[in-house]
């Protein structure tokens, strides 16, 4: 099985009125239902936009922490899904069941393949 992520960009979503949005969020269920009964949902959630954001950089090799996004991710990055399926085919198609549920458009990324270490004599 391989893992994929389905995201959506904030700047994406049309302005809805927060009864819309409670609607949307009634037309998810079934289909996170769904993706739990065919057992390839790993983690779903949005992100809320009104918590605080900060970043953190250790490349000094002490952790600095600032406030606000390292990269305006906060702006880009609106909500997400983790899905582990068998293929691209597969990702396809709940992505393209998210997109419809949600009404607006979904990017789809593969998570690098997992190398299992070399076995020791």
């Amino acid at each position: 099985m391989t893992e994929y992520l389905i995201a959506f960009n904030d700047t994406w979503v049309p302005d809805h009125t927060d009864e819309q949005l409670r609607e949307k969020s009634k037309a998810l269920r079934p289909l996170v239902a769904q993706m739990k009964a065919a057992g390839v949902l790993i983690f779903t959630g949005g992100l809320d936009d009104t918590a605080p954001v900060f970043s953190v950089d250790a490349s000094s090799g002490t952790p600095l922490f600032t406030d606000g996004p390292y990269v305006e991710s906060k702006e880009y990055l609106g909500g997400f899904a983790v899905v582990d399926v068998a293929d691209e085919e597969a990702a396809r198609l709940w992505a393209g069941k998210i997109a419809v549920a949600c009404g607006w458009p979904q990017e789809v990324r593969r998570f690098q393949v997992r190398r299992q270490p070399p076995e020791t004599a």
